[in-house]
């Protein structure tokens, strides 16, 4: 994907993972987020959470997540753990 435009983030619902791509060295990345990533890590006391919503709300840590992947050697698509949201960033 070489456009400029930022492809849209969808929830996929076989996979239950939000979907999107990130702009890394001029070229969109794609990655997920899984819903049980989402809700554990940022609505663990809630249980009406969304997934889009999560995600909108947190994509800079999650952008920010994909990026420090990317520069560490992952392929694409990057899959985001618990782990690779760091705790000291929320």
């Amino acid at each position: 994907m070489e456009s400029q435009l930022k492809p849209d983030a969808y929830f996929h619902q076989p996979s239950e993972a939000v979907r999107f791509w990130v702009l890394v060295d001029q070229q969109w990345i794609g990655a997920s987020i899984a819903r049980a990533v989402l809700h554990y890590s940022y609505c663990a006391h809630s249980n009406t959470d969304e997934p889009m919503d999560t995600y909108r709300s947190h994509a800079p840590e999650i952008e920010a997540a994909v990026r420090r992947r990317w520069e560490a050697g992952s392929s694409e698509p990057i899959m985001l753990r618990e782990h690779d949201l760091r705790p000291s960033s929320r």
